[in-house]
């Protein structure tokens, strides 16, 4: 076997909704499976053969055929090697120990966020501390958090203008990759996550636009109002009333001096954990990959390309600097949305799986092998680690601005 015939090539016609990196073996002319996948990009496989020359180098290994090719268009280097790929529509390949137990894993996973929600959000009722002073609730928000920056001295729009730089990029580097590997990438958590942070600050922008024309309304307001008193020659100190709705741009740790500010909207919540859920699935998706995906599960001659490397890097570049710059809170409860975006995903990659038979988009979920259960496990619990990335870094910035004003 020199070269493909017609029917390893109409077959492979008929796996085009599968993808491969690392190439594929035949055995008697039938594809049985997949080594190796990427995590970041989907290209049909009938791309691979119809770019391919005539002659393909071959490797015989008794009656199993091994293919070694490399894609044209210079996205891959691609080995071979041999994987069974099993029928994911079959009953037996669900109803067994493996998948209940995984199954039992989500549903925990799903059940402790959905009671840390319910106990905690939207809570406005206070505390009292060890020390006597009230504390704020877990989950309370205030207006002008949205578009505030963590500092006095910088004016909110500067924080517009690097949402508007953070959306618009994020935003060209989602429709490229989309419009060059189709739809189908969004199987994947990578495009799943960089979506959501796209949107984020898509709202974020549209956010810090209608704080900006608040706080130039309201510095216009106040000037008037000042100007009205040195007529009148009076030197009355406003009221605290009178500055209630106005966004607050300065530092907002202080737990205890914020009573009497206006809650923030839905929007401004809805941004809130947003915010939260972005920081764990990127702090997730980029570690996974450079950590565990990128030197364990690719060929040794993988040639990283330009948008593999951005997606995985690039959105994480902007949360961070997002996170310097605002003036959200971190409550370390809301890692329940963080855990309920990740089971959604595994939820349709399962209900995927269940009507249509392909290849997993990660090896660790997989459910075939006696491992699963271990695997599912073990990612559960990397998203604590990956959600206290950021919630250290806020930790530190807070002790950071508090050394300022103190100074």
């Amino acid at each position: 076997m020199s070269e493909f015939d017609g029917q390893a090539t109409e077959l492979c016609i008929d796996y085009r909704f599968l993808t491969c990196r690392t190439g594929c073996f035949v055995k008697k002319g039938a594809i049985l499976g997949w080594m190796m996948w990427d995590p970041a990009q989907v290209v049909p496989i009938f791309s691979f053969f119809s770019s391919l020359e005539s002659s393909v180098p071959v490797h015989e290994t008794g009656d199993t055929s091994y293919v070694q090719f490399q894609e044209n268009r210079g996205f891959y280097n691609l080995a071979w090697g041999p994987v069974m790929t099993p029928d994911t529509t079959a009953p037996s390949y669900w109803l067994n120990w493996r998948f209940l137990l995984c199954a039992t894993w989500i549903l925990i996973a799903m059940a402790g966020p959905a009671l840390l929600i319910w106990r905690y959000e939207g809570n406005k009722n206070s505390k009292k501390g060890t020390s006597g002073e009230t504390q704020e609730a877990a989950g309370c928000s205030y207006k002008g958090e949205a578009w505030g920056t963590c500092l006095k001295i910088i004016h909110p729009i500067w924080l517009l203008g690097y949402r508007i730089v953070a959306f618009c990029t994020m935003l060209a580097l989602l429709l490229a990759d989309s419009i060059i590997h189709s739809a189908g990438i969004f199987i994947y958590y990578t495009q799943w996550t960089f979506t959501l942070v796209t949107v984020y600050f898509g709202l974020a922008t549209l956010l810090s636009l209608y704080g900006c024309l608040h706080h130039c309304h309201e510095v216009i307001h106040d000037k008037n109002r000042s100007v009205g008193t040195e007529e009148r020659g009076s030197c009355v100190a406003p009221k605290l009333e009178e500055y209630a709705d106005v966004p607050s741009t300065t530092i907002s740790l202080n737990q205890y001096d914020e009573s009497g500010r206006q809650t923030a909207s839905l929007w401004e919540y809805t941004l809130q954990i947003m915010f939260q859920m972005c920081a764990g699935a990127v702090a997730l998706t980029d570690s996974v990959f450079w950590l565990v995906l990128y030197p364990f599960f690719t060929a040794k001659d993988f040639r990283l390309g330009f948008l593999v490397v951005c997606m995985h890097s690039v959105n994480a570049v902007f949360l961070l600097g997002e996170t310097i710059l605002n003036s959200l809170r971190f409550p370390f409860f809301r890692i329940a949305y963080f855990l309920l975006w990740t089971c959604v995903f595994v939820v349709f990659q399962w209900t995927l799986h269940a009507f249509v038979s392909m290849r997993w988009p990660y090896p660790f979920l997989e459910l075939s092998s006696p491992y699963a259960p271990l695997w599912y496990l073990s990612v559960g619990l990397l998203h604590l680690p990956c959600f206290g990335i950021f919630a250290l870094i806020f930790k530190i910035k807070k002790l950071l601005l508090i050394k300022m004003m103190t100074k």
